[in-house]
């Protein structure tokens, strides 16, 4: 089949290499000149299956509340005349209870373990570079009760095969020496040798150059206006060149993996995704003392960040806010970031020459992405990563592969549309 792919971020690309390893002809769309240029291009870098449980959980009303109005807050609700954010913010709040927590962490973790273990099978296949590191994840407390409260979350875990072992603080230290200026601080953390990070955005233009020399068309720099359906169907895509030439591509099957503008394109088909942008931050500085800089990949719980080591730079990354499709940096917002490193890593990164990048993730009420069929026939939908999108893509891209190409998925996941086929596999349906 010839199969467009809309969206050439990190779900779309992976999307793009596994549609060609079934033998489709594809094409890959996008607006950005290059490749992974927007919410895929300086995330946190981690692939994280420990990293599973959702903004929204039992603890996460109160610590809403408490957050409003505080510009540096980790996770931000910015009010605005906004009938989307509202009703977003009212499923958020039904998916906190522990019986929906639960479920969420189950379907991260599966697809994330899954996603995981295709990220190591692609790289073993193709030798792809993009300053990788083996080294785990190390989570870490400086708060006893926040501490205490991801014992539960880390058991849940470690029972659906995520190793995320509860260690003390000094166990910490040992691990990642760098935490050594904090250690009268720590209350304690979890490790998942497991877990990875990397640089996504190289890995999303590697992996495009592998997919052209293969044969995968990419058609950079036009946007998508829209989506035409006939007769049930997606009959074309339109679309506008960088000259602002209108262009009609047509294909046999479509995936969406556009982000947040994933429901933009899927509203006026009937289609309500429950995706709202939740802008996330992040700083990226060269090493400035090798002494202090951390190299085992790291997440702080209580201020939402993450921390990875990308060769010879120091990429911070997380907080959320949620204003629309505002992507103007924040600067109290970024310089708590910075200053929260310098706490933990005095001296580390060169702050002088730091750089701040913000973007847009296509956030899901559950943290759960939306991976599946679509009620249009030929309508494929792979978005709403939220946070998870570097964890997730290669699951993600080989199970929407093998749905276009009739296949039942690999992994035990809440796929959408797919209703049972001789017992094969079941999902659910979007609202229409």
């Amino acid at each position: 089949m010839k199969v467009i792919v809309l969206g050439a971020g990190l779900l779309g690309v992976t999307s793009a290499y596994f549609l060609r390893q079934q033998g489709h002809d594809v094409t890959v769309i996008d607006r950005q000149a290059s490749p992974a240029a927007e919410t895929s291009f300086a995330n946190g870098g981690q692939i994280s299956v420990s990293h599973a449980e959702p903004w929204a959980n039992p603890s996460a009303p109160l610590k809403v509340l408490k957050w409003l109005g505080k510009e540096d807050a980790p996770l931000l609700f910015r009010i605005r005349a906004d009938m989307r954010q509202w009703l977003w913010g009212l499923q958020f709040m039904r998916e906190c209870t522990p019986a929906r927590t639960r479920h969420n962490i189950e379907q991260i973790v599966r697809l994330g373990t899954y996603s995981r273990d295709m990220l190591q099978a692609l790289r073993r296949d193709t030798g792809i570079e993009y300053d990788q590191r083996t080294q785990g994840i190390l989570h870490f407390y400086t708060s006893q009760k926040e501490f205490e409260g991801a014992e539960g979350p880390a058991a849940q875990m470690r029972e659906l095969g995520c190793d995320r072992r509860v260690i003390s603080a000094d166990e910490a230290v040992a691990l990642e020496p760098a935490l050594r200026h904090i250690r009268p601080q720590l209350a304690g953390a979890t490790y998942t040798a497991e877990d990875e990070s990397g640089d996504a955005n190289r890995f999303a233009r590697e992996l495009v150059a592998r997919c052209r020399s293969d044969g995968v068309q990419f058609l950079m720099s036009h946007t998508v206006t829209a989506l035409r359906e006939a007769g049930g169907s997606i009959d074309h895509v339109e679309a506008t060149d960088a000259e602002g030439r209108f262009q009609r591509v047509r294909g046999d099957a479509y995936v969406l993996a556009m982000g947040s503008l994933s429901p933009l394109l899927a509203s006026p088909l009937g289609i309500r995704l429950p995706i709202y942008p939740a802008k996330g931050y992040s700083v990226t500085m060269p090493v400035k003392d090798a002494s202090m800089a951390h190299q085992v990949s790291l997440t702080d719980d209580e201020y939402k960040l993450v921390f990875s080591r990308l060769g010879d730079r120091l990429r911070i990354a997380g907080t959320a806010e949620l204003n629309g499709y505002d992507r103007d940096l924040n600067r109290v917002r970024c310089e708590a970031i910075v200053r929260r490193t310098e706490e933990l890593f005095p001296g580390a990164g060169d702050s002088e020459q730091a750089q701040f990048w913000t973007g847009l993730r296509p956030a899901t009420p559950s943290n759960v992405p939306i991976i599946g069929r679509s009620k249009i026939s030929n309508l494929f939908l792979n978005t709403g990563h939220g946070t998870l999108g570097w964890t997730h893509a290669c699951g993600s891209g080989k199970s929407i592969a093998r749905i276009v190409s009739g296949l039942a998925p690999e992994v035990d996941f809440a796929f959408t549309g797919l209703l049972a086929r001789a017992g094969a596999f079941k999902g659910v349906e979007l609202p229409a």
